[in-house]
């Protein structure tokens, strides 16, 4: 009924008839039924929409607004198919509030973009609906010259990419959208922009169309444009940064001259630029380069001169031939070189210049106009391979001076415009040659400055050469030749020299008439292209000045450069020195100088005159007169001969003698000294020193250069343990550099210096450069020539060290650090506990100092007068080797043992010892200890069975529970801390097996005999009586009888009726029981005990009666004895009774077979507390079990043993290496014990043993536990980084292993956080630098790059671009906002406030974002600024939820601020928002 009319029908019979005919739009179909559905709307036959399949791409059609959201406009067609207008759409402009324009049911009109998948897209962009052109929705419609309509989708620095109809994509070249040089696109145009363009190319096959924004009919006159290669005239429009942009005269286009193409000379750029105004007119530019209607060109002087000649095609090239261009870019392998166009060729590295450089950047500059002769062309690949060696492209005229001075004078006349200096005009008054009548103002030491007459306003001035020695005064007049004019200076160059001055007197005295007739003469003597000798008369910066005597000594310019050489090293010229040149230019009315061209340096050399001959003459051994010129800490500067510079170092001034004082000293400036040469200077590079030498050995020849002479590959003849001296070159914090000899070097380790603290504290003051230093030679390296000293004498009659493999040794070798020697040394690491510490005694070395061995007397705490770095005396006492070629040092810092070896009066610490207890005496070997001896020692550690002590380095002692106090101690490890002074006695010593047993008890208490404590006749089988349980094992009990020392077991048969699977479940240690005594053994001193079959209340009544009757009158003994039954197998338990065997039996026992628990005894008790205990727990327990199943009572059993084991392992934490071993292997997968394991060896210092423990880890852990082998992975990974030797070289070999097993990006971020956490920044950054490279995926990693940066103030905009590039494009979000957080934290935050706006201006609907940026600004506590961004907030159109969110916080914020007007602004506010909803 819906479908039958646009308004509803009540009576269907009224408005149709049956059989009549009507026209019916099928809507749909149902094939199973054979039922067609249509429609008799009137609307569904008047719209062009029915179904998708109608959509066209351009097409334009009513559609109605039904919904608007964030992301655009929902509209509907007439039929009901649906559309979406993207925001980008909706207007020609950015839309603030959509829907305040879209309503919902308004209609509009829209075009369609795109119809793919039933999805369409429209636009209401009001160019594109109006649009009449042509539409491209395919990439077979764009068809070249077709205008049409596109909107801009991406923006570019070298172009625009262009979007059409269903997602055709087009690209317009940065030459084809219209802009003015020095323009960026994305300052003209915007993304999202309509724009009008013309099809230029179009390949549907690769869907490629090339557009031009370029739509003027300007661009198709040919005739008017100015071509590649030809010149034009061009006026200067603007100056950019980097280029000039000028109009091309002749047409309508734009040129750009860049820096580079200004001048041929590097150093004109920057004076032309200055000078550059708007209006300027350039007479002649060579057009480089066509980019429509933007021109490339040059003003370079040699590519405008050479226009004819150069080439735009490949097929213009001939081989052999050389062509002037310039460098357009250099790279590492060589540097390419451009003619015309995009005519481009490559000079390799090795064809780039005659010397050998490392890079090309040190010969040429980009730009750069040079001369290249083609090598090799190949038409077919349009590759051409040039050369640029000067050699083979050297000037053959002088069209690189000529361009020079014309530029020279452009830069004056420039100048003379814009300041109106008089000095500049008047410079031009005169000319070369000229004869000018001058005044002597000043006179310097370099020159004589001169007032020309007439010419106020110009200065003269000529050098000591060119007076000829003459001696003027002031206000004296005489006349001068002028040999150079500087016009942009005002100065005028001028000499007094005779022969120059003789030619010009004489034509001056004659008629103007016979003037022509010389002049002509002279013309005729100057002819083109001819080759003369001239003298240097002047030395400029780029040029030289000459004179020719063979021409009536003309006056000529020569460059001291050539096209291909500008930033080569220059040749050294003196003024009167030959030169062959070749005259190039002869001066007429366009160029006022004469110009000449330089021969080559070979025939330079050939033509050269007496003087410079004899400047070459010296060579290897030749004996010279010198003249000390300056006195430098470690060297003489001198000169010889013609202008020659030599230096003599401070070695090669005396023989190698052991004085203390410096050489130079006895030289001043000025002294004339008898010299021979040792070395030429190099023949590359800018040294030209001679190297000379005083020693009185290469003085002792006859001067003909027959002697040898000492070179850089002399012998290197020194051995291990010779005594050399050097000179103090440079001096750090840790080595001084000395100088052995001219080419071998020394060096001096800080802690090899001296051996006195106070001297090492004062080791920069203490060397300075120049000083004498002699010392022991340690290390040799023949290839670098180096050595390494040691201040203090050599042992060597201690050890035999092998000369053969000192070149093989490195430079952290030890060999000559020996037992008994005093070093000094510095402390590394104090630590913990009483492990002692660290000592650094060599550049890669350290030792270990024992806590015994830190102070002469016993102090409580000996660590206190030491902290880390701090210098101390150290005593070698022990050098042992590993295995795996560690090597161990043992230190002493006793300073009555330091000061004994120091002196030569090395004694052993053995002391004969008799019965006389000595209370402060140190024990060094076992032997020195007997019974009843006092003893001092440091608690080393404490279990609850007793403690150890340590007397010395190498003897630790034990103390059993009862052994330490008379006293019962509620708490040993409070009363006995680690690291606690005792003092104690003897109680045995079993040299043997190293066993030392100590007690802490003062001895004043009575002993009792033997007899009185084994007194068995007082027990009586069959009495019960009370004790305490003092150990527990899988075979009974351990009872110790009350107000006695003696000990029963009770066997675990004797216990219960029933079977007792676990004894530990059902008593605990310390427990008071009530025991019946079954057996009393006198002869075997045993008493067996038993629990079964006991009432309770008459058995303790009957056995506390009998038993204090039985004991005896006066003192017990605190003396232990062990009893036991006879009837038990104590095979077992054999340790147990060590006390009762003779003592070469027991010393046959190994130490680590006697444990602490073993040989413990209970506490004596004055006042036992009997507790009454049912003596058959287990009865009951068997007989409740009965009414169970024997499951519940087994899993009962397990809990039980499980929460005893857990009760253990709280209680009693490891504290020796075998309880460590028995918890790893009852947990070999847990990371956790691996890792305490570790860190209990480290606490010992043993770095070895942690070592091979984690080694073990990592064969033991299960393969797929990759956590727990990742954990101790990282535990090695600090292990090494802080006790490694090196611990970079150490983490790194690790680390290399680990990427085997682990994922490498876990592993790369722990490392990253050990050496982020030991301050370590260049590990750190060198390894971020691998990790952006190999993760460069990872937006995690690019965050800890630029917190890096952050952390050192380095700039990060460069990472942060690097970082989007790498990314993907939906990582770019997280990543922005992360950088800003950290920009707001550790850097500026202004860079990080525009992080946020930038990602804001994109999506402002991003509630994340902006609280992200709120809570930043709210940590800076700026409250304007705060105030400011919530009110921007809150006024934008958001969704309710998320507005709610952000008014909350606004509350928040001002609550906690506690401005109560703020609060009810922010409430009515909020009020207001909800009452708009």
């Amino acid at each position: 009924m819906s479908e039958v009319a646009e308004k509803q029908v009540l009576k269907l019979d009224k408005k149709f008839k049956e059989d009549s005919f009507v026209r019916v739009r099928v809507i749909g179909l149902r094939l199973v039924e054979g039922v067609a559905i249509g429609t008799l709307k009137t609307s569904a036959f008047e719209g062009s929409i029915f179904t998708h399949s109608d959509v066209e791409p351009g097409m334009l059609a009513n559609a109605k607004v039904i919904a608007v959201e964030c992301f655009g406009a929902i509209v509907q067609f007439s039929c009901g198919v649906k559309a979406l207008c993207p925001v980008s759409h909706m207007s020609e402009f950015e839309i603030a509030k959509p829907p305040k324009k879209y309503k919902n049911g308004a209609e509009f009109l829209f075009r369609v973009l795109g119809c793919k998948s039933k999805r369409l897209t429209v636009t209401h962009k009001k160019t594109m609906v109006n649009s009449k052109l042509a539409v491209i929705a395919s990439y077979s419609d764009a068809i070249e010259g077709l205008l049409t309509h596109g909107w801009i989708a991406k923006i570019e620095t070298h172009g625009c990419f262009v979007r059409f109809y269903n997602g055709v994509n087009g690209f317009a070249n940065r030459d084809e959208l219209g802009m003015e040089p020095g323009s960026e696109p994305g300052a003209l145009y915007h993304v999202g922009q309509v724009i009008k363009c013309k099809v230029l190319a179009s390949n549907p096959s690769s869907r490629k169309i090339n557009i031009t924004f370029n739509l003027s009919s300007k661009r198709t006159i040919e005739s008017d444009c100015a071509k590649i290669g030809s010149l034009v005239a061009g006026t200067v429009q603007r100056i950019t940064a980097d280029s000039v942009i000028v109009g091309v005269n002749s047409s309508h286009q734009i040129g750009k001259i860049c820096n580079e193409h200004l001048a041929d000379h590097y150093g004109h750029i920057t004076s032309l630029k200055v000078l550059l105004k708007p209006g300027y007119k350039f007479e002649q530019l060579l057009v480089l380069d066509d980019n429509g209607n933007n021109l490339t060109l040059s003003a370079k002087h040699s590519l405008v001169m050479s226009s004819q000649t150069l080439p735009l095609d490949v097929t213009q090239i001939r081989q052999n031939s050389i062509l002037h261009g310039y460098i357009c870019n250099i790279i590492g392998t060589g540097c390419f070189v451009r003619f015309l166009g995009s005519l481009t060729g490559f000079s390799p590295l090795h064809r780039a210049t005659d010397e050998n450089i490392s890079t090309l950047r040190d010969a040429f500059y980009t730009g750069q106009s040079v001369r290249s002769k083609i090598l090799n062309v190949n038409k077919d690949d349009n590759r051409i391979t040039v050369s640029l060696k000067q050699s083979s492209c050297f000037s053959t005229d002088a069209s690189f001076i000529q361009g020079y001075f014309l530029l020279e004078d452009k830069i004056s006349e420039m100048q003379t415009l814009a300041t109106g200096s008089l000095q500049t005009s008047g410079a031009k008054l005169f000319r070369i040659g000229q004869l000018v009548e001058v005044e002597v103002q000043v006179e310097k030491e370099y020159g004589v400055v001169f007032s020309i007459k007439g010419h106020d306003n110009v200065v003269g001035f000529a050098t000591q050469y060119h007076l000829c020695g003459k001696n003027l005064e002031t206000g004296s007049f005489l006349k001068a030749v002028v040999i150079d004019i500087s016009e942009g200076e005002g100065l005028v160059d001028l000499s007094l020299k005779p022969e120059l001055l003789g030619s010009v007197i004489e034509k001056g005295a004659k008629k103007s008439s016979a003037k022509k007739k010389r002049q002509r003469d002279c013309d005729v003597n100057l002819e083109l292209h001819k080759t003369v000798n001239a003298v240097i008369e002047s030395v400029k910066e780029n040029y030289l000045v000459l004179s020719i005597p063979e021409c009536n000594n003309a006056i000529g310019f020569a460059s001291i450069f050539d096209y291909n050489t500008q930033k080569l090293p220059l040749k050294s010229f003196v003024e009167g020195q030959c030169v062959s040149v070749t005259i190039e230019a002869i001066p007429n009315s366009s160029s006022k100088r004469l110009l000449l061209l330089l021969k080559s340096l070979s025939e330079t050399s050939e033509l050269s005159s007496k003087r410079a001959k004899k400047k070459s003459a010296y060579v290897a051994g030749s004996f010279l007169q010198a003249e000390i010129t300056d006195i430098k800490p470690l060297e003489l500067f001198v000169k010889f001969g013609n202008k020659c510079q030599g230096r003599i170092h401070i070695t090669e001034v005396n023989e190698n003698d052991l004085s203390s004082d410096c050489p130079l000293l006895n030289f001043r400036i000025g002294q004339v000294l008898s010299a021979r040469v040792i070395a030429k200077p190099p023949k590359f590079g800018k040294e030209h020193m001679w190297e000379l030498s005083l020693k009185p050995l290469s003085l002792a020849g006859d001067g003909d250069g027959s002697d040898e002479v000492c070179q850089a590959d002399a012998d290197f003849n020194f051995s291990l343990g010779q005594v050399v001296k050097g000179y103090v070159t440079q001096v750090n914090n840790e080595w001084v550099s000395l100088m052995i000899t001219r080419w071998v070097h020394g060096q001096l380790f800080i802690l090899d210096s001296s051996c006195d603290p106070n001297e090492l504290q004062d080791f920069n003051n203490r060397y300075k450069v120049g000083d004498v230093v002699s010392g022991h030679v340690i290390y040799l390296n023949p290839e670098k020539k180096l050595l390494r000293l040691v201040s203090r004498p050599l042992c060597f009659h201690k050890v035999e060290i092998d000369t053969k493999d000192a070149s093989d040794s490195t430079l952290n070798s030890a060999k000559h650090i020996l037992e008994g020697d005093v070093v000094g040394g510095r402390i590394k690491k104090i630590l913990p506990g009483v492990a002692g510490m660290l000592v650094q005694i060599g550049p890669h070395l350290h030792g270990k100092v024992h806590y015994t061995e830190l102070s002469d007397t016993w102090t409580n705490n000996p660590l206190s007068g030491y902290q880390e770095g701090q210098f101390v005396k150290c005593n070698v006492l022990e050098i042992s080797h590993s295995l795996e070629g560690f090597m161990h040092v043992e230190l002493s810092l006793l300073n009555s043992l330091c000061e004994a070896n120091s002196s030569g009066s090395v004694q052993s610490e053995k002391t004969s010892m008799t019965a006389v207890t000595v209370p402060l005496q140190r024990i060094i070997k076992i032997e020195e200890l007997h019974p009843n001896m006092a003893v001092k020692g440091y608690v080393k550690h404490i279990s609850s069975k007793g403690c150890f002590i340590m007397l010395s380095r190498k003897i630790d002692a034990r103390v059993l529970l009862s052994n330490l106090s008379h006293e019962y101690i509620q708490n040993t490890e409070k009363e006995f801390p680690i690291g606690k002074l005792v003092v104690g006695r003897v109680l045995s010593v079993e040299q043997l097996s190293g066993r030392v047993e100590v007690t802490l008890k003062t001895g004043t208490k009575s002993q009792t005999s033997i007899s009185e404590v084994s007194d068995f006749g007082k027990l009586r089988a069959g009495e019960i009586i009370s004790g305490t349980i003092r150990r527990i094992e899988s075979y009974g009990l351990f009872i110790t009888i009350d107000q006695t020392n003696m000990v029963g077991l009770c066997h675990i048969s004797n216990i219960s009726e029933s079977l007792i699977e676990n004894i530990e479940s059902n008593f605990k240690t310390g427990e008071k029981v009530q025991v019946k005594i079954l057996k009393v053994d006198q002869e075997r001193n045993r008493i067996s005990l038993g629990m079964k079959d006991l009432n309770c209340t008459q058995d303790i009544l009957a056995a506390s009666t009998n038993f204090s009757d039985t004991l005896p009158d006066g003192n017990i003994s605190s003396d232990d004895k062990l009893v036991d039954v006879p009837t038990f197998n104590f095979d077992k338990v054999q340790d147990i009774y060590v006390d009762q065997v003779e003592p070469h039996l027991r010393s046959s026992v190994p130490p680590l077979d006697v444990k602490l628990d073993d040989m413990s005894d209970s506490d004596f008790d004055d006042n036992p507390i009997v507790k009454v205990r049912d003596p058959c727990p287990v009865i009951a327990k068997v007989e409740n079990s009965k009414k169970r199943s024997k499951k519940k009572e087994k899993e009962e059993r397990e809990l039980q043993v499980s929460a005893s084991e857990e009760r253990l392992l709280e209680n009693d934490v490891p504290r020796t290496s075998d309880e460590f071993e028995k918890l790893v292997r009852t947990s070999p997968d847990s990371s956790f014990v691996w890792i305490k394991y570790m860190a209990f060896l480290l606490s010992l210092a043993d770095v070895e043993k942690a070592r091979s423990v984690a080694e073990r880890a990592l064969r033991i852990i299960n393969i797929r536990e990759e956590n727990e082998k990742m954990n101790i992975w990282v535990a090695y990974f600090n292990l090494e980084n802080e006790y490694g030797n090196p611990s970079e070289d150490a983490v790194r070999r690790i680390f290399a292993r680990a990427l085997q097993y682990c994922e490498p990006k876990k592993l790369h971020f722990a490392l990253l956080g050990i050496y982020q956490r030991s301050e370590k920044q260049s590990q750190v950054d060198e390894l971020l630098e691998k990790m952006t490279k190999k993760f460069k995926n990872s937006c995690k990693v690019w965050l800890q790059y630029v917190q890096s940066h952050l952390k050192q103030n380095r700039d990060v905009q460069g990472v942060v671009k690097k970082a989007l590039l790498c990314l993907s494009h939906h990582k770019h979000i997280k990543f922005i906002s992360q950088a800003a957080i950290i920009e707001f934290k550790f850097g500026s935050p202004d860079r990080g406030r525009s992080m946020f706006e930038g990602m804001l201006r994109e999506y402002p609907k991003r509630t994340d974002l902006w609280s992200v940026y709120l809570d930043q600004e709210i940590r800076l506590a700026d409250v304007e600024v705060i105030r400011a961004l919530f009110e921007r907030v809150t006024c934008l159109s958001l969704p309710p939820k998320k507005m709610k969110f952000l008014l909350k916080k606004y509350l928040e914020y001002e609550k906690s601020l506690g401005d109560e007007g703020k609060i009810e602004y922010v409430t009515s506010k909020a009020l207001e928002y909800a009452s708009s909803i």
